[in-house]
């Protein structure tokens, strides 16, 4: 098989070597006689497995004592639905900085279930600049504020973390936890679909500190519900997708073995800048959308004059062998989804590519 250039923004590429392992044990896990997928969740095999995902994890986050790692079902968009049924109590607010599409469905669903205000919005410059979040001190009704640190449609990602002072900081990091280093006590909860750096589709991450689990046993939250459910029983309350938590534990794997956070974000900064590079270089034949001081490390964002070049742009690309460089439906336009298993040497075959296409078509 000849892989094709994987770009696409999730479900994403994974490491060949990972996808070989995940297929030699497909049909015998461990000596066991019979596949994960046929184990009982119950079993002490999937327990410790579990569990040592679980470690494997705070260890490359290099995460500090406090913290659980959850493993829960229904990807981010369930997380938008469950912050404010375990957060948001009566006589609370939560609030949202707004910086693309998704924060604005995570916006949208605290409103269903209880008061949400929007803390700061880009809205106003059509999501192309980040809102500013710095030297606001949140009051004391406010429950939590919630950040998305990377938007994968638009190709923004804030940089550094605000500081919110003892009102929790609540992040969406879908599409850029594991990627690079940050100060991960300023955040209460972080929450991330595995389905970018973190492994194959199916399982979403949750990292809670330990002192926000107490506010997560309300009575009136549905026991399947509740953060609080999970933790206590290590994410085995109902039956987990254990084979999809394998394979992320094979990537967590090949993520140590390659060097970690400090390389991920290296490789992160190489793949990203030899994009741009071609972006900034083109005389406006290539038009990056979002700021410069707005771009997203793993999602790099482009427009054309018209959309009937960028889908020829498309084209050509899928027969060149790049997969996935057509914009979100919504918007319109290119992306180039770069997260940690993209080998650099493909970024280096698209930015040829660009260069090429420009010189015929230009």
């Amino acid at each position: 098989m000849t892989r094709k250039h994987n770009f696409n923004p999730g479900p994403a590429v994974l490491p060949l070597e990972v996808l070989e392992q995940a297929r030699q044990d497909l049909t015998e896990y461990g000596s066991k006689g019979m596949s994960l997928m046929e184990m009982s969740h119950r079993s002490k095999t999937v327990e410790r497995m579990m569990g040592e995902t679980e470690e494997l994890l705070k260890e490359l986050l290099d995460l500090p004592d406090g913290y659980r790692v959850l493993f829960m079902g229904g990807g981010a968009s369930t997380q938008f639905a469950f912050v404010p049924m375990n957060f948001l109590t009566a006589g609370k607010v939560g609030q949202y900085v707004l910086s693309g599409s998704f924060s604005e469905k995570a916006f949208q669903e605290a409103q269903v279930i209880g008061v949400a205000n929007v803390l700061a919005s880009g809205i106003a410059d059509k999501w192309q600049k980040l809102p500013e979040l710095f030297g606001f001190n949140p009051e004391a009704h406010v429950a939590y504020v919630h950040l998305t640190t990377n938007n994968t449609i638009e190709g923004t990602q804030f940089r550094n973390l605000p500081n919110t002072g003892d009102v929790p900081l609540i992040a969406d990091m879908t599409s850029d936890m594991l990627s690079r280093r940050l100060d991960w006590t300023k955040l209460g909860l972080m929450y991330a679909g595995a389905q970018k750096n973190l492994g194959p589709a199916g399982v979403t991450v949750v990292i809670v500190r330990e002192d926000l689990l107490k506010a997560s046993t309300d009575a009136r939250i549905p026991t399947i519900f509740k953060y609080a459910t999970f933790a206590s029983n290590d994410s085995l309350y109902n039956t987990p997708p254990v084979h999809t938590i394998y394979v992320m534990k094979l990537m967590l794997e090949w993520t140590k073995r390659k060097g970690g956070l400090v390389e991920m974000e290296q490789r992160s900064l190489e793949r990203s800048d030899l994009l741009y590079d071609v972006i900034d270089r083109s005389g406006g034949y290539y038009e990056g959308f979002a700021e410069r001081a707005s771009r997203s490390r793993m999602n790099v964002t482009w427009r054309m004059r018209d959309e009937a070049l960028a889908r020829q742009f498309v084209c050509e690309s899928e027969q060149a062998g790049f997969e996935g460089l057509a914009g979100h439906r919504s918007v319109g336009g290119l992306r180039a989804s770069i997260y940690n298993a993209l080998p650099v040497a493909a970024c280096e075959a698209l930015a040829d590519f660009m260069q090429d296409f420009q010189r015929r078509n230009g």
